[in-house]
Formats: C-alpha cells, structure tokens, sequence
C-alpha cells in the first residue's frame, strides 16, 4: 500500500507566493521520477513540473521562471514552489510519483488527492 499526500495549497492573491508538498508513505523500494499535475475547471489535467531521481527537472512552459519542482529523496517528498502566482493558475494540484513497491519490486503510478490553489485577481 501505498499514499502520496498533499498539502499547502490555498488562496492567495495574484503575485502572491505558495509552496505545495507532497509526501509518499508505504511499502516503498524507491520512487523514480516525481511530479505536480493541474487541473482547472472546465479543462484537461496537464503536467506542469517533473523531477527525475538524479534531480533533472521540467516544466511546462506557462510557469517557467515562476515555480520551482524539487525533492527530498530521505523523506520520500516532492515539493512545488510557486511564486508570481495569476489567476490562471487556480487548480486543483496533484502530486504523482513513478514507485517501485516492496515487497515484489512491482511498479505503481501513484496519485495524491490533490489539493486546491485559488490565485484572486
């Protein structure tokens, strides 16, 4: 079994800064890349940050220069620093993470919850 948990999303208003986190708990081997999704009301999920396990890092193109994916490997967590926020980044935010599972080394696309980002204009 195995869980991915969001937290620190919120309302902020635009220009505003927010900082999700995103811890992974289980029956754990190793997490390979790991990632932030988005989905806005009305529209498709879409990837907007990854990092690999070596640390190599993209992003979509709409938050380049804004928000900042990284990873802490001891504590199975991801975290996504977003800065400058707009309004168009109001989302539910979903962690995702690539998981080798214990104890038969079986590979698992796991998914959070999500949690809501609302950016006021």
């Amino acid at each position: 079994q195995v869980q991915l948990v969001e937290s620190g999303g919120g309302l902020v208003q635009a220009g505003g800064s927010l900082r999700l986190s995103c811890a992974a708990s289980g029956s754990i081997f190793s997490i390979n890349a790991m990632a932030w999704h988005r989905q806005a009301p009305g529209k498709q999920r879409e990837l907007v940050a990854a990092i690999t396990s070596g640390g190599n890092t993209n992003y979509v193109d709409s938050v380049k220069g804004r928000f900042t994916i990284s990873r802490d490997n001891a504590k199975n967590r991801v975290y996504l620093q977003m800065n400058s926020l707009k309004p168009e980044d109001t989302a539910v935010y979903y962690c995702n993470a690539g998981i080798t599972t214990l104890p038969w080394h079986n590979t698992l696309d796991a998914w959070g919850q999500g949690t809501l980002v609302t950016v006021s204009s």
